[in-house]
């Protein structure tokens, strides 16, 4: 796993199988970011069974069967979703893709799973809960920075067990590196990857609604701006937002692709808790001149300060309860409203976003 360059980071949890491999077949369609394989691991150490990949670039299918022995490559996106066999498509495409792919995987009787963002729209989140209204079937979205991130995973525990007591803020701060000359050209064409709040800032606010226990948020402000890449006009190099949630709890983060060269990671992804009766620390990726290593939490509360270093500890239980949803027609690992709210208050944030481009 590449650690330095975050389009191909991959993270591995535990293996923790929830069903047996033939139990349960899943495909990739859409191989455009190397999220991909982060979730069709977390899919495999689930008990999951890769069975078929198809892009366009038979190039990124060569290498993805690589990293997935045994995954047969399709002729066609049909071939994938006229087998009965798979229950769940999986894709990474290009973001403003990842709608129209998710319609003909439901329309097939199958459920899907995005890389986020899975709109670059809130037209095409429309056309989405209508599908699932119709089909009754999941379209799930891997908003990696919370569901494969041990330290919010665990962060996501304490919370639920009232160790802070009520979430009053969440500061979430998503530095990213730019790695400018191994992107590909839709990551630099905003009505390819939506914006930059749309984008990584959906993390942001999907965990915010998930330790705040929020169902909805107002967008306060929002800001997006190209501070340093003239030569890419269509990049948003900074971003930031301000969100008040429906229970009353409150929200900023910053997102940006200025991650400088001599972190050892491809950014130095932080959020901050604050609850009634405590507060969190998450330093997700790298502890800085410290510890290279990431899922460190540091817990205060009444009772005195911990750090509590979370890696290899916890895994990524969120694949394993999509899976057990798919098969018990259950809404448990992430409940599709919260699915599509987050969606859609990024969407939002992007849209009435002030531009200081």
């Amino acid at each position: 796993m590449n650690k330095t360059d975050g389009m191909n980071y991959a993270p591995k949890g535990k293996p923790n199988p929830v069903v047996k491999r033939d139990d349960f077949s899943f495909a990739a369609i859409g191989l455009n970011h190397g999220h991909i394989y982060g979730m069709s691991q977390g899919l495999v150490d689930a008990g999951a069974n890769a069975a078929w990949v198809y892009d366009p670039d038979s190039h990124k299918m060569e290498q993805f069967q690589k990293s997935f022995p045994g995954i047969r490559i399709a002729r066609s996106a049909e071939e994938i979703l006229e087998d009965d066999s798979v229950k769940l498509v999986a894709s990474a495409a290009v973001p403003a893709d990842r709608c129209r792919i998710g319609l003909r995987t439901l329309n097939a009787g199958k459920h899907f799973m995005s890389d986020k963002p899975p709109f670059t729209s809130l037209e095409q989140l429309e056309e989405a809960k209508k599908s699932v209204h119709k089909t009754g079937l999941l379209w799930g979205v891997c908003y990696s920075e919370r569901v494969q991130n041990e330290s919010a995973v665990y962060a996501g525990h304490l919370i639920g067990e009232g160790v802070i007591g009520r979430v009053l803020q969440v500061i979430g701060l998503g530095p990213h590196r730019l790695n400018s000359q191994s992107r590909p050209d839709w990551f630099f064409q905003r009505e390819k990857y939506g914006g930059i709040l749309t984008d990584i800032g959906s993390h942001q606010i999907e965990q915010f609604l998930a330790f705040a226990g929020a169902d909805n948020a107002t967008i306060v402000s929002s800001r997006v701006a190209n501070y340093n890449h003239p030569e890419y006009p269509g990049l948003d190099d900074f971003g930031e937002a301000n969100l008040v949630a429906s229970n009353g709890a409150s929200n900023y983060f910053r997102v940006d692709w200025f991650t400088p060269d001599g972190l050892r990671t491809w950014g130095d992804g932080r959020t901050f808790i604050l609850g009634t009766k405590g507060y969190i620390e998450l330093r997700k990726y790298i502890d800085i001149a410290r510890d290279p290593e990431g899922d460190h939490v540091y817990l205060v509360t009444n009772d005195g300060e911990q750090h509590i270093p979370v890696h290899g500890k916890v895994g990524f239980p969120y694949f394993g309860r999509f899976i057990l949803d798919c098969l018990n027609g259950t809404d448990l690992a992430m409940p599709q409203s919260h699915v599509f709210k987050a969606a859609e208050l990024c969407l939002q944030a992007q849209r009435q976003a002030v531009s200081d481009i």
